[in-house]
């Protein structure tokens, strides 16, 4: 093969390669999730503002970041994905509300049918976008601004000093006292929260979050889709 078709091949690797990276460029620039003014519940309650979610980021920023496990599996796995962890951890807490006031049982002691109908109703209740773009307002039911506020309390130990949670800290390679503040850690709290509803939640129209179904959770359904793998 001569020089000149080598040469002709390479330009055509960069143009194809750009052009699949600037077209899904865009698709990310217009499908990006909005940063909400306020989380509300449906009771009027505010549980975070915007300006709490863009400070926790750089709280996040500020302890590590990508060095402190990972936003939408950006970042290093010492620590766990952050939204895989908040996702699972708020979906469980839901399925358990559901199951002990509906049958008086935790969730893994319900048989399957029954466990069925309630992921079904946890899915229905996650991926359904209930941000009000009219407003700004991101509105929850007050099941998952409990499930919200639980998983709150958690990282708040996981980041602060709470004994119990020692041994995960060791694993995170966390130290205690990570944040200090309980107002940065509220913000952090906040961060974790938008960028796992941002993973949990149809895009307007679509039957496919803004992260394209990341992370993998199955209890809500979110199943890797071609263009996530692409």
């Amino acid at each position: 093969m001569n020089l000149a078709r080598l040469w002709w091949s390479l330009i055509l690797v960069f143009v194809f390669s750009f052009a699949i990276l600037g077209y899904y460029g865009g698709e990310i620039y217009q499908t990006m999730p909005p940063v909400p003014k306020r989380v509300v519940t449906t009771d009027g309650d505010v549980l975070f503002t915007e300006k709490e979610i863009r400070d926790g980021q750089n709280v996040w920023q500020s302890i590590g970041g990508q060095e402190v496990g990972t936003i939408w599996g950006h970042g290093a796995y010492v620590a766990p994905d952050w939204n895989a962890d908040w996702l699972h951890r708020e979906a469980m807490w839901i399925l358990n509300k559901y199951a002990t006031d509906q049958f008086g049982k935790a969730y893994d002691a319900l048989d399957q049918e029954k466990q069925a109908m309630l992921r079904a109703r946890l899915k229905k209740e996650i991926r359904t976008n209930t941000y009000q773009e009219e407003t700004g307002d991101l509105i929850l039911s007050p099941i998952r601004a409990q499930a919200v506020e639980a998983i709150s309390r958690h990282y708040a130990g996981l980041f602060g000093s709470d004994p119990k949670l020692d041994d995960l800290r060791d694993k995170y390679a966390i130290p205690q006292n990570t944040v200090k503040d309980p107002q940065r850690m509220r913000a952090l709290n906040a961060f974790f929260f938008w960028s796992t509803w941002a993973c949990a939640t149809n895009r307007p129209g679509e039957n496919i979050t803004y992260t394209n179904n990341w992370p993998h959770e199955p209890l809500i359904g979110n199943v890797a889709t071609g263009t996530m793998v692409i």
